[in-house]
């Protein structure tokens, strides 16, 4: 076996190798060769080459999220480092597990005028769980600072920086470890909920007539059948979800803004809830946080085993346990109630349903068409990424079939990485995945595509309007140079060139029939990933969005 020879390095991978963190993604440099040589030499680690760090980072947050365990980034020192930040704020905020390690200067070389030198030491203080600031020589207390990061990232579900300063020489090698590092395991934490908590809020949920539960982010398959149906058939609970809940059940309204966007102050007012219940990351609609913060409920509880946003500035309680945790102790204190919350809800959603189908049957080829021909092809049993802006919005209007597994970079909602994600996330999992963009957000991270280890079921669906479509929905759009130059961005650049370069297979569609045609053609072509990339008319999206609102009174 070959090791490095500096001996923080091998600390470094004993720890690792001992806390089975073996998912490593390197980016080329000379300071981190010591880590680079001991990782790629070692094969119980699955080592990445991926050169771009910013496009590394969200690549390996695909791969965490996929997995469930931390995923490490491996960089140089210096401007590599500040590449990371973009993915570590999204793991920060989405509580994905990811480890950076960066290799640094001795501390005695920073702030002197030494190259590719800088300030490394808690670079990512506001959204770093644990900063393991390691120190040149062997100790005790770097090990314990190393395992503690670890420990955290896994216990606390979020990223972590390990910074390790190398001297040069930084590529000799031995056969045989110089060290043998210390292992320190991570305490336990059985949570459990007080059963006089659970009382007390029984007894205030058994005299509501109008419950509401809004499910956030959440991994496919994780909240527990018995729980679904028993939300289903009480007629005094109201569920709302998104595509990225992962949650589904035929009485659920998966279509949020659809439902409440048209709206009156009195409808709102009689969909108050009496008690709000909310689980799982981030909630896509905008209008749904306004209602709830504008219409407040009496008690907002929040069931999460580590952070409760005051999201809609009313929260009373936090139950810090798992969800299914929490219902499995609290539904059998519960009763039912006589209420017309649901059925109120689910005759406005029958009538929705029915102004929806009208509406799109009529609509020409725009954003929306696609959108319902795409996530209406999308495959059984796949995998659906989908990036920010203007694309996760769109897919929120149409059901997605159950089988399908949906996410999408919801932390942050930046567009910065949705495209390293989506391959990350395809190369942790053997399911086919599809992931849906627009262009502003595939071409942003065009760099995502520069990587060697693609899988041949990874589909793109690229949707080309021109430019930043969201931007002409959202209020201050006008006709005017300065919107389309530096709002909507507006281009003229295609992924023919990209695709041809990465080996991709090409695809283009820019009506129904073409699509029709390129999404088939996509699906059957299996020998190398693709990409379909579908043309929209720039000034008609907007309009058809909007007015589709409008009709569903």
């Amino acid at each position: 076996m070959t090791y490095p020879k500096i001996p923080l390095a091998q600390s470094i991978l004993q720890i690792f190798l001992a806390k089975e963190i073996t998912n490593i993604i390197i980016s080329p440099g000379s300071r981190n060769a010591p880590l680079t040589i001991g990782f790629a030499s070692n094969p119980a680690f699955q080592c990445y080459s991926i050169a771009d760090e910013r496009a590394a980072a969200f690549f390996a947050l695909g791969i965490a999220q996929q997995t469930g365990k931390p995923t490490a980034v491996v960089c140089t020192s210096g401007s590599a480092l500040l590449n990371y930040y973009p993915a570590f704020a999204e793991a920060f905020y989405s509580q994905i597990p990811l480890i950076v390690v960066s290799a640094d200067r001795p501390h005695s070389k920073i702030d002197i005028g030494d190259g590719q030198t800088i300030r490394q030491g808690n670079v990512f203080a506001n959204h770093s769980l644990y900063n393991a600031n390691l120190l040149e020589e062997v100790s005790e207390e770097n090990d314990r600072k190393i395992n503690e990061a670890i420990n955290t990232a896994i216990a606390k579900k979020g990223p972590v920086h390990i910074n390790a300063p190398f001297e040069e020489p930084l590529y000799e090698t031995v056969s045989v470890l110089s060290v043998n590092s210390s292992i320190f395991a991570s305490a336990k934490v059985n949570r459990t909920v007080d059963i006089k908590d659970l009382q007390d809020s029984a007894s205030l949920w058994n005299k509501a007539s109008r419950k509401l539960i809004l499910i956030g982010v959440n991994e496919p398959n994780s909240i527990a059948e018995e729980t679904i149906e028993a939300f289903a058939n009480d007629e005094s609970v109201v569920v709302m979800t998104e595509n990225t809940s992962n949650v589904s059940h035929e009485s659920f309204i998966s279509n949020i803004d659809t439902i409440i966007t048209p709206f009156t102050a009195e409808d709102f007012e009689a969909f108050r809830p009496e008690i709000l219940v909310t689980f799982g990351g981030m909630v896509v609609s905008k209008r749904i946080k306004a209602f709830l913060r504008k219409y407040k409920p009496k008690q907002h509880w929040h069931i999460d085993t580590l952070r409760a946003y005051d999201t809609f500035g009313c929260l009373t309680k936090h139950f810090e346990v798992e969800p299914n945790t929490f219902f499995n102790a609290f539904l059998p204190l519960t009763s039912k109630i006589e209420s017309n919350y649901f059925s109120r809800l689910n005759t406005v959603k029958t009538l929705r349903k029915e102004k929806h189908d009208i509406y799109l049957s009529k609509i020409p080829f725009t954003d929306f068409k696609v959108f319902e021909k795409v996530i209406q092809s999308l495959p059984q049993n796949s995998q659906l990424q989908i990036s920010n802006s203007s694309a996760i919005r769109y897919a929120q209007l149409i059901p997605i079939v159950p089988s399908i597994e949906v996410y999408c970079n919801r932390g942050t909602s930046g567009i910065d990485g949705s495209t390293s994600t989506a391959i990350g996330a395809a190369v942790a999992n053997v399911k086919p995945t599809v992931f849906i963009t627009g262009d502003i957000g595939f071409l942003y991270d065009s760099n995502a595509l520069w990587n060697n280890y693609i899988p041949k079921n990874f589909k793109i669906i690229l949707i080309n309007n021109g430019g930043g479509g969201i931007f002409r929905i959202l209020p201050g759009h006008s006709e005017t140079p300065v919107f389309n130059t530096f709002f909507e961005t507006s281009h003229n650049l295609t992924a023919e060139h990209l695709a041809k370069m990465y080996g991709f297979d090409y695809t283009i569609a820019n009506d129904e029939m073409s699509l029709s045609k390129g999404l088939d053609l996509l699906y059957a072509q299996n020998d190398k990933p693709g990409i379909l990339e579908v043309f929209t008319p720039t000034l008609d999206n907007n309009t058809i969005l909007l007015q589709y609102f409008k009709e569903l009174v």
